[in-house]
């Protein structure tokens, strides 16, 4: 009976032993491929940042358990939740890069901005120059090219002054992730320890 009970309680260890290499291997998936998609972004942050973004976080929260606080591993448990928040957060910083950069409620920085749109006009007129034969011959494509040229100017130019401030953002997620999981986690320890009287 002894023997019994020592295998439950061995195979108990071991499927949470399991459980935690599990989450630990998802959290360190989700944390490459978002590497990744921030690696191989270049200019504007276009929308499938967001897609990638909410994608990992959806694969993060549901494949993965926030880490739980267990007696005696206070430093092991601190180790896991800033690993498992900092995911969070640099999924988060990815969904809302393309918003940041298109929609000034979310993001203001009016200064940036009329820099960027400066920007625009000089490179419009830029174009404008290089392309001067085309205007006796095709004015509507030397608008067009006028058109293009500013506004990838402009959308590099803000992508460049977002990617400045997306570890704020995704820092800031970061801290909100790891306090609702420490919350979590205290009233779970709370609870358990409630039944057990």
């Amino acid at each position: 009976m002894d023997d019994r009970s020592s295998t439950g309680s061995q195979g108990s260890v071991t499927a949470v032993t399991d459980r935690g290499a599990a989450n630990r291997a998802g959290v360190l998936s989700t944390a490459l491929a978002g590497v990744l998609a921030f690696a191989l972004s270049s200019g504007s942050w276009q929308w499938f940042s967001t897609y990638i973004g909410a994608t990992l976080l959806a694969l993060i929260l549901a494949c993965t358990r926030p880490p739980v606080p267990t007696p005696g591993a206070r430093f092991a448990y601190a180790r896991s939740l800033t690993a498992y928040s900092l995911v969070v957060g640099l999924c988060v910083a990815l969904a809302v890069a393309p918003a940041m950069q298109r929609w000034e409620w979310f993001f203001p920085m009016p200064g940036t901005r009329t820099k960027c749109a400066h920007l625009g006009d000089y490179a419009a007129l830029r174009a404008r120059a290089a392309l001067h034969d085309l205007a006796g011959q095709d004015g509507a494509a030397l608008a067009y090219a006028q058109d293009d040229r500013s506004r990838h100017v402009v959308d590099d130019c803000l992508a460049s002054t977002t990617t400045l401030w997306l570890p704020v953002y995704a820092l800031a997620a970061a801290a909100l992730a790891a306090l609702g999981a420490w919350l979590v986690g205290r009233s779970g320890t709370r609870r358990a320890t409630a039944g057990k009287r």
